[in-house]
């Protein structure tokens, strides 16, 4: 299977054979292709079983820690290859090119998270900070902790995005409330908000594009 997978790559390969060959590598004395089958039917697809929690992942019989954290460590392994790709010289001017930017941040991630792209006069990136983990409406996002990183980056303009794990991308009421604060506070310090990009799967939305913000 690996002469297989190093000739030919993944695209020769069905779902459930992935998956044997990655659990290969936590179970190498074991005919793993059974163990295989009974994941994608548990969980009814590969990306579900990537999904899947640990705790669940673990009531499977033949699947222990070590096999466990490999599973888990691939989607997020993914997501740090995606980010390294993206480039801090790239110009985000338009909500198309924020969108297709963040989504990569956003990839596979279970929990809901803020990030803050910040930029400069040119709207080229210059940082992207994961700001918060947990809904961007929750009591824990700090609008002074947004400011201040903005401020610490010399930033021009910043982009606030964050993910709806729910699947629907059309931002919520808190959403409006919490980008309007947000926006307040960064004008009081000379920077401004060009977009809050809410990203659900593949999917995102643009309050800009939305005519949520009336720049000038």
């Amino acid at each position: 299977m690996k002469r297989r997978f190093l000739e030919h790559g993944i695209e020769s390969f069905e779902d459930h054979t992935v998956l044997e060959l990655l659990l290969f590598y936590a179970l190498p004395r074991i005919d793993v292709n059974p163990l295989a089958h009974v994941l994608i039917d548990r969980f009814g697809s590969l990306a579900a079983v990537f999904d899947a929690p640990v705790e669940e992942l673990m009531k499977v019989p033949g699947v222990g820690r070590h096999a466990a954290t490999l599973i888990k460590l691939i989607p997020q392994m993914a997501r740090r290859y995606m980010i390294s790709r993206a480039s801090f010289n790239d110009i985000l001017d338009n909500s198309e090119k924020a969108g297709k930017y963040l989504l990569p941040y956003f990839f596979g991630e279970r929990d809901e998270v803020v990030y803050l792209v910040c930029l400069d006069a040119k709207c080229k990136v210059i940082g992207c900070r994961l700001m918060f983990r947990g809904s961007v409406n929750s009591a824990s996002v700090s609008v002074r902790k947004i400011v201040e990183t903005a401020l610490s980056y010399n930033a021009t303009s910043v982009i606030l995005a964050h993910n709806h794990t729910s699947g629907i991308a059309l931002p919520s009421r808190e959403d409006q409330v919490t980008t309007r604060q947000v926006e307040a506070a960064l004008r009081a310090v000379d920077i401004k908000l060009a977009d809050h990009i809410i990203v659900a799967d593949e999917d995102f939305v643009s309050l800009a594009d939305s005519g949520f913000f009336r720049h000038t």
